[in-house]
């Protein structure tokens, strides 16, 4: 089993034909991916060869769910037309969808996610790598060759980062990996990804990583507390960060003590969570936790 992305999911690209959209939907496909089609309005009726593979392409993200039955999209169209496309993807009655472009403006993203909501979308991004299932399939940018399946979760601000901890835990493995993006607005919290791995029968335990600025993280603490019984490990990023200065990603500032590393592992840690110091720390405290050392 594993949170929001099966095998049995059926995935559109939104932007298939540009080059990143061709470069990471033929890794998908490479990696498993039930890749069902690509939506672009001037090139619509067409298909593109992915070596042993042809997938059509689409006028609309409706042609292509009304044709293929596809419940997964994942974004790869510019910052100016993301609002569009995930509107339109929602408006289809996509039940997921994933974006991965950068730069999108705040108030496009709030828009967008609000219209999303209202119909019933899950989005994850914006400005993410995306989530993989490994062994079963992948919406996004994620390398699924870094890692097997296995029984940890994992949700990140951080796409860098989720890449390390997977390499870095690949002989143990994961139910899913989710990288939720670290824009000031995003569709899928640290929250909202806790309660799908805490019902999943297959998540033993769940990996957390946050990053400084905002309050995230302490509000995933305060969950943590209330609602999860399986063990958590996490990883604050930017131990060494100067404070007041946006560092990174577009959420990630600190003002005077809020928002820093060491008060989100204050607060983790005060829910239980084993906090590590570096990715290769925070690896080791997941193998205490699974080997049963203290």
């Amino acid at each position: 089993m594993a949170i929001h992305l099966t095998k049995e999911s059926k995935i559109l690209v939104q932007g298939m034909t540009g080059g990143e959209g061709m470069k990471h939907t033929r890794r998908m496909l490479a990696a498993g991916t039930n890749v069902v089609g690509g939506v672009n309005p001037r090139k619509a009726g067409r298909s593109v060869d992915f070596d042993d593979r042809t997938v059509p392409v689409f006028g609309s993200v409706a042609e292509g769910v009304d044709a293929t039955g596809a419940d997964v999209t994942v974004v790869f169209v510019p910052p100016a037309f993301t609002k569009a496309a995930v509107t339109e993807a929602a408006d289809a009655g996509i039940g997921l969808a994933v974006v991965i472009t950068e730069g999108v403006p705040v108030h496009d993203s709030v828009a967008f996610l609000a219209h999303a909501r209202r119909r019933g979308t899950r989005v994850i991004g914006p400005n993410c790598p995306g989530l993989i299932s490994p062994g079963q399939s992948g919406a996004g940018i994620i390398p699924a060759d870094i890692t097997r399946p296995g029984r940890i979760g994992l949700v990140s601000k951080s796409g860098t980062l989720t890449y390390q901890l997977m390499y870095e835990l690949r002989d143990i493995g994961f139910s899913t990996c989710v990288g939720i993006g670290g824009d000031p607005v995003v569709g899928t919290t640290h929250i909202d990804c806790l309660a799908a791995f805490q019902d999943d029968p297959d998540t033993d335990l769940i990996v957390l990583i946050g990053e400084i600025g905002g309050d995230a993280e302490e509000r995933a603490a305060a969950y943590i507390r209330d609602h999860v019984t399986k063990p958590v490990v996490g990883y604050i990023a930017g131990f060494t960060a100067p404070e007041g200065r946006t560092m990174g990603h577009a959420g990630a500032i600190v003002s005077g003590s809020s928002g820093t590393a060491r008060a989100k592992q204050q607060a983790l840690e005060a829910a239980g969570v084993r906090v590590g110091r570096t990715p290769t720390e925070t690896a080791r405290q997941v193998l205490a936790v699974l080997g049963g050392g203290a």
